[in-house]
C-alpha cells in the first residue's frame, strides 16, 4: 500500500511540474507577443496627436500628410473608417498643417479602387484635386510606408489613421526612412473588441519581421515626385 501512495505521489509531482512548465511557457509565449505592441506604442507616444485634445496650430507640420487605405463600400464609398481619415487630412490641409495629401489604398482589381474613392470624398470636402497623389499599390501598412519612400521620395510626413493602428504605421515608416508624426482620426464605433486587439498584436508582430528584412513591396515600379 505504501508503494502504491508514494507511486501516485511521485505522478502527482509529475503532473503538477508539467502543468507549472505549460503555463509559464505559456506566459512567456504571450509576454514575447506583446513586447513589439507595447513598444511601439510607448515610442511613438510623444509624437502622436489627438485632434479632439490639441490645437490644430500646435501640431508639427509637414509638407505631406499619408492617409492609410481602410477599405470601401460596395457601392465604391469609402468606408466609416476611411471617411473619417480622410476628413481628418482634410482639417490638416485646411489648417496650413500639411500642403498635399497621399492617398494610399487597395486597386488590386478594376473593381475595386480605394485611392479614388478617397480623392473623390476629399474633393466633396473641398480638397483641390491638384494637391492630391494616388498611391494605387497600398495593400497594407507596410506596402504604403515602404512605396512612400522608395516611390515617392518622402523622408518625413505626418501619417492619419485611427489611434489603434497609428503606432504600427508609425513604427512602419520610421524603420523604413521616413520620420513622421502621427494625427488620429475619430473611430467610427465606441465598441473596442478583442479582434482589434490581437490583429494589431499579431500585425505588430509580423511587422518586426518585415523591418528586419525589408522585402520589397507587393508592387514596386518607377519613382514618382510629389510637387
Amino acid at each position: 500500500m505504501q508503494k502504491i501512495r508514494n507511486t501516485m505521489a511521485y505522478l502527482t509531482k509529475i503532473i503538477r511540474t508539467y502543468w507549472i512548465g505549460l503555463l509559464a511557457a505559456g506566459i512567456s509565449f504571450l509576454l514575447v507577443l506583446c513586447i513589439p505592441i507595447s513598444y511601439t506604442f510607448v515610442s511613438t507616444q510623444g509624437s502622436r496627436y489627438d485632434l479632439s485634445r490639441v490645437d490644430l496650430q500646435n501640431l508639427p507640420s509637414h509638407k505631406v500628410a499619408i492617409i492609410f487605405g481602410a477599405g470601401v463600400q460596395k457601392d465604391g464609398t469609402p468606408t466609416p473608417y476611411l471617411r473619417s481619415r480622410i476628413e481628418t487630412g482634410v482639417r490638416l490641409y485646411k489648417a496650413h498643417r500639411v500642403e498635399r495629401l497621399l492617398m494610399s489604398g487597395d486597386n488590386s482589381t478594376k473593381h475595386y479602387n480605394e485611392p479614388v474613392a478617397m480623392r473623390r470624398y476629399a474633393m466633396q470636402l473641398g480638397m483641390p484635386a491638384q494637391v492630391i497623389t494616388l498611391d494605387y499599390a497600398g495593400f497594407n501598412t507596410y506596402d504604403t510606408c515602404y512605396r512612400a519612400r522608395a516611390i515617392f521620395g518622402l523622408q518625413d510626413a505626418t501619417l492619419v489613421s485611427q489611434g489603434y493602428h497609428l503606432p504600427r504605421a508609425m513604427e512602419t515608416c520610421k524603420g523604413l526612412g521616413i520620420q513622421n508624426v502621427g494625427v488620429a482620426a475619430v473611430h467610427p464605433s465606441r465598441d473596442f473588441t478583442v479582434s482589434y486587439l490581437i490583429r494589431e498584436v499579431l500585425s505588430t508582430d509580423k511587422m518586426v519581421i518585415q523591418l528586419a528584412g525589408k522585402p520589397r513591396p507587393t508592387v514596386l515600379g518607377h519613382p514618382e515626385s510629389i510637387h
